[in-house]
């Protein structure tokens, strides 16, 4: 594994870090704003999610066809812009869009050039320290954003503008990586011909729909939890909500770190099991109405899903690596991540409109990622093609 992981892992950290403190700046921009309408936390981080899907046949040939650290600094750089945008008193709607058309862009640069920095059989490890980095940045910026926006809002967005920066600067070290040619078809066409040819290899359709399943859940719990700690915890402000969710974050990071040795890319099918359980932990939150009950349980719902999630994503960047483009295939999974997470986030907004009690939406999910887990693992024993790399088993 190359040493120039390092300051990927730390440019990751801080732009991470900033698009969660941002974020909950936003949450604090709506709380005292006073938006008493359930849909709109959910509409904000939809202007986000919906990038990915916009962008996604573009956004996996501008990772594969131009120099990596380029790609990472010009996406920070849009992040930032959209960081300004709100400090400039732009709709948050419209601000947080922007920042997301940077996520977009970055995203399938940040997981395509691992292969490059890891052989094979540390591929798992380097997601490992990608997710745990990634999950640490989160948790620190959730606390630390949500601390300083409840303080000074402009403070709050301004240092989130300057951690984009220095994550720029730091990319400029990364290698320029395997630069491939630009497709010569129209990138719609082409994108829908790389779908197709993905999910003809054995083990393709797990990794997209499993991370899929994944960030559907985590992207419509974390909207739900927003609803339900006012409601059940009796929590007030951007600050203690944040503070809640500091337990899942926890737990991801210590299921990340723990996975490279219990689920190898060799024993994927093993990455269903936790995938299980946390669903079970989701519905029990819903029955939970304490605090310390809440955070033990979120503890274990970050837990099994950094154990489900990171075994998932280092099978798809080297099925990808071996066919499509570790870059295309990372977007083309962002595709269907986000998809999925709109659905998600639209549906309980469309409930929460109805009326649904946050406790009933959240122990709907759990159910729906029981299903959902149980859906997509059929024929995970079968073996990969040989044309693949490795294979995987129970």
């Amino acid at each position: 594994m190359s040493k120039l992981i390092y300051p990927l892992l730390v440019a990751q950290f801080l732009s991470a870090f900033a698009d969660n403190a941002l974020l909950f700046s936003v949450i604090a921009i709506v709380m005292k704003a006073g938006h008493a309408e359930t849909w709109y936390i959910p509409a904000v981080q939809s202007a986000f999610t919906v990038a990915y899907v916009i962008l996604a046949p573009w956004a996996g040939e501008i990772a594969d066809t131009h120099a990596k650290p380029r790609v990472l600094l010009v996406a920070n750089l849009i992040k930032a812009v959209g960081a300004v945008l709100l400090l400039s008193h732009v709709e948050p709607i419209i601000a947080y869009s922007i920042v997301g058309l940077g996520a977009a862009t970055y995203n399938p640069v940040k997981y395509g050039i691992l292969p490059e920095l890891a052989e094979h059989h540390y591929l798992v490890k380097a997601n490992s320290l990608m997710e745990g980095s990634t999950i640490l940045a989160i948790l620190l910026g959730m606390v630390v954003g949500a601390k300083v926006a409840d303080y000074s809002i402009p403070i709050a967005l301004g240092g989130c503008a300057v951690f984009y920066v220095l994550s720029a600067v730091l990319t400029v070290v990364l290698p320029a990586g395997n630069i491939r040619k630009p497709t010569k078809d129209a990138k719609i066409i082409a994108f829908a011909r790389e779908i197709k040819l993905f999910f003809k290899i054995r083990g393709s359709t797990f990794a997209i729909l499993g991370g899929g399943l994944f960030w559907l859940a985590a992207a419509t719990l974390r909207v739900i939890l927003i609803a339900w700690a006012p409601l059940v915890l009796l929590s007030k402000n951007a600050t203690e909500i944040a503070e809640l969710t500091f337990f899942l974050a926890i737990g991801i990071v210590g299921g990340s770190a723990i996975v490279p040795r219990l689920i190898p890319l060799e024993k994927l099918a093993r990455a269903r099991i936790p995938a299980y359980i946390m669903a079970m932990f989701i519905v029990g939150l819903g029955l939970t109405d304490s605090l310390w009950p809440a955070r033990i349980v979120l503890l274990f719902i970050g837990m099994l899903g950094g154990m489900f999630i990171v075994p998932v994503n280092a099978r798809l960047q080297e099925l990808g690596k071996h066919s499509i483009g570790s870059g295309r295939a990372v977007a083309l999974q962002g595709f269907f991540n986000n998809i999925g997470m709109l659905l998600g986030v639209g549906c309980y907004s469309l409930a929460a409109s109805k009326g649904v009690d946050p406790i009933e939406a959240m122990m709907a999910l759990g159910f729906l990622v029981l299903a959902g887990t149980f859906t997509v693992s059929i024929g995970l024993r079968t073996r990969v093609q040989a044309n693949t790399p490795g294979h995987y088993d129970t």
